[in-house]
């Protein structure tokens, strides 16, 4: 696969295909779509975080004029549930109800105020039972399981053998970490927590659902996962998943949240009672409450080194709060726990995850699954050891990296790796060397952090279509919600074709339409989608190659498009390509298919300097700067790529100062934005961004490229850990870095 860019759309800053409609209101959410006789749906929710469901009923709410539908977990098949990958998430509950929140009855009504009303006249008749809110009470020995029938439950990412709210231990390793630790001078054990984050998307989950009398649905939803998630509705419904049908509509955010099933299979069960659409529209508070947030984290970290700052040995025991089910998780558990090894070459290292079954919010994905929290406590610590050591933290990095030809702490062998030009360049764009202010009550400091990060694989299709009256066409099979990749498919097929962007448009194509796609996550939708959209415009040439040579006689491998032109390049003859697609009274189409499950050979470096300055006297942080580097490869569109830098250090401010979706006695009691503050412009610091040059940086497929979604909001926590460190010598090991823990600790010591 060799691309030749003619540099014209490619890497020129472009807006947004979709920039227009959504800014003017024209954009179609799922909120949006209209079926005749739709109504709405709620469901009604448990007060208790582990109840036994001893009966309920629903006879006054069904006489309630205006239902249309009511329906519990005894309307069920046995055992029916769902989930990404482990099947553990029940539509209703059925006999128990495992956190405050958890859907018990849903009914659908000609409005909201008659669904709501409807609601209040269900009786449930609960039997509270003990609860695991925390995960030393879910490890702790004879705790109540928060699954007793997890023997049952399919799709655990290891076998289960007995039943234990401890579902899944995963493991990376290399070498002897015990015989590294006896060869270290000196050894750092430090305890790290972040909170439950949640991503904060504008679109709460929304869902609409058709249930056809002939067995088919159709589904419109923000679910940026279709073909798996009409899998998982399949699963949970007993229909076959060719019978679901996931239509596109405009996604109103996800940041890792909007994979899952959520109310659609309950919907389904009212649609197919009803005889009607049913749409369910989370309000933010059910949303807050019941969806799935970042996990809370705690990590447990020893690293042991030589005097001269060689790391010898370094483990960590990461564990997530999985809440009370695992069914959000694509893979079951969060292979971002292995970014606890850093990265770095230390020789021996083992890093083990544990996902702890609770009685809380149950969660799922987040920008970066599992990487923030594990980068936030190996970046805190590299700091601890670096001054336990008396070294500067940069030079303990410089001198730990893994750099090309070397292999990282788990034994994997990159190509093209650019670590300490990442930091280099980090640090010149934090004017890192030149001094701060110092003396009075405001203490000045900088802290740095450093993370690499894959970008993932998959399945993904595309179609390029030239039609006759001369306009192209880009099919995907991508469910985009919002990060700019339909962009980006424009851009490569105005390059591809030497037309301007705005002649190419972007058409999706619904689930029955595609064979499969993978979704969005994991950063691979630039890398799967670029490729698969550029194999598709050169199939479009071809054929159109081919229609020239049928038609006019002119050689194959002689012919260019330039625009609306088809030329020949031998004699410099051209035609209009659409009056080709005339004469034959049809379009002409190329197809991309790209399959990949390989590990990708390249990663990307991101390195952050916070600098904040931190008043001795009360411990507010105030974040003066903000610089992160990028190791990457083509950029594809730079205003797109910036905004994704941005967006991330955003949301990795809110993880390192203020956000916290807090639970108390199972409870989330930030359940609104005026209780759970996410930043504001009014919260954000100076923002720089230094890129490594481009030609050099490697990367997959036609226009080597890497990964930028996730990228940035995983170092920028730690980096403000360790400016505040720096500042004040005081260190919290506990996110947020609030005021009131920064006075808490300055009074300690």
């Amino acid at each position: 696969m060799t691309a030749q860019p003619s540099g014209r759309a490619i890497g020129a800053p472009t807006p947004r295909v979709d920039g227009v409609d959504k800014t003017t209101g024209r954009a179609a959410y799922t909120a949006d779509v209209q079926l005749d006789g739709a109504l709405f749906g709620k469901t009604l929710r448990s007060p208790y975080p582990h109840a036994r469901i001893r009966s309920i009923d629903a006879t006054e709410a069904e006489r309630l004029p205006g239902v249309r539908a009511v329906v519990t977990g005894a309307d069920i098949r046995p055992g029916a549930r769902h989930g990404r990958a482990v099947l553990d998430v029940p539509v209703l509950a059925q006999g128990v109800a495992r956190f405050i929140g958890e859907q018990v009855a849903a009914v659908a009504a000609d409005d909201e105020e008659t669904a709501q009303r409807a609601l209040d006249l269900i009786e449930v008749d609960y039997e509270e039972i003990p609860a695991v809110l925390s995960m030393d009470e879910a490890k702790a020995e004879g705790a109540p399981l928060v699954h007793e029938d997890m023997l049952e439950i399919k799709g655990y990412p290891k076998e289960v053998a007995e039943p234990s709210n401890v579902y899944t231990v995963w493991e990376w390793a290399k070498g002897d970490v015990d015989a590294g630790m006896a060869e270290a001078d000196v050894i750092v054990e430090n305890v790290f927590s972040t909170p439950r984050q949640h991503q904060a998307y504008l679109e709460p989950h929304t869902c609409l659902v058709l249930a056809h009398p002939s067995g088919k649905v159709d589904v419109w939803a923000g679910n940026k996962s279709p073909h798996p998630g009409k899998r998982m509705v399949a699963a949970a419904i007993g229909a076959d998943a060719a019978d679901v049908v996931f239509n596109p509509v405009t996604i109103g955010g996800d940041f890792g949240g909007k994979g899952s099933a959520m109310a659609i299979p309950a919907a389904w069960m009212l649609s197919r009672r009803a005889g009607r659409p049913v749409k369910i529209v989370f309000d933010y508070a059910e949303d807050l409450a019941s969806a799935n947030p970042r996990h809370a984290s705690r990590v447990t970290m020893r690293t042991g080194a030589k005097r001269d700052g060689t790391i010898v040995a370094h483990e960590a025991l990461v564990e997530y709060d999985s809440g009370a089910y695992a069914g959000f998780k694509p893979g079951g558990h969060l292979g971002g726990a292995s970014a606890a090894a850093g990265p770095y070459r230390a020789p021996n290292t083992r890093i083990v995850e544990h996902q702890v079954y609770t009685n809380n919010v149950p969660c799922g994905y987040m920008r970066g699954p599992g990487e923030p929290q594990a980068m936030f406590a190996v970046e805190s610590q590299m700091d601890c050891l670096a001054a336990e050591l008396g070294m500067s933290p940069v030079e303990l990095r410089r001198k730990n990296l893994v750099v090309e030809g070397q292999e990282d702490s788990l034994g994997t062998l990159f190509q093209q790796v650019r670590s300490i030009e990442t930091l280099d360049a980090a640090l010149d764009a934090a004017r890192y060397a030149e001094p701060l202010p110092s003396g009075g009550r405001v203490a000045y400091g900088r802290g740095v952090a450093i993370g690499e990060r894959v970008q993932a694989g998959g399945e993904t299709h595309a179609g390029v279509t030239l039609h006759p009256d001369g306009s192209v066409v880009v099919n995907t099979s991508v469910f985009e919600q919002g990060t700019g990749s339909y962009t980006v498919m424009q851009q490569i097929v105005a390059d591809e074709l030497r037309l301007p962007v705005e002649q190419v448009s972007v058409a999706v194509w619904d689930t029955a339409s595609a064979s499969f796609d993978s979704g969005i996550g994991g950063a691979r939708v630039t890398r799967m989608a670029s490729a698969a959209v550029w194999d598709a415009a050169q199939a479009a040439k071809a054929e159109l190659f081919k229609l020239a040579a049928d038609l006019l006689g002119w050689p194959e491998d002689g012919l260019e498009v330039n625009g609306e032109a088809l030329r020949r390049t031998d004699t410099g003859e051209s035609v209009a390509w659409a009056s080709l697609a005339e004469r034959v009274g049809a379009p002409i189409a190329g197809f991309g298919d790209v399959q990949d499950t390989a590990r990708n050979p390249y990663t990307a470096f991101t390195a952050q300097v916070a600098e904040v300055a931190v008043d001795r006297e009360t411990g507010q942080v105030k974040l003066l700067t903000m610089t992160t580097a990028h190791d990457t490869g083509k950029i594809l569109n730079p205003i797109g790529h910036q905004g994704q830098i941005n967006g991330g250090l955003v949301q990795g401010i809110g993880f390192g100062l203020q956000e916290e979706l807090a639970v108390e006695d199972g409870r989330v009691t930030t359940a609104s934005f005026a209780d759970y503050k996410i930043p504001t412009m009014a919260d954000l610091p100076e923002l720089r961004t230094a890129i490594l040059d481009e030609e050099e940086g490697g990367g997959w497929g036609p226009y080597r490229i890497k990964g930028i979604g996730e990228q940035s909001n995983s170092q920028t926590a730690p980096a403000i850990a360790n400016a505040v460190a720096d500042a004040v010598g005081v260190r919290v090991r506990d996110l947020p870095v609030t005021a009131e823990k920064v006075h808490r600790a300055l009074r300690e010591s």
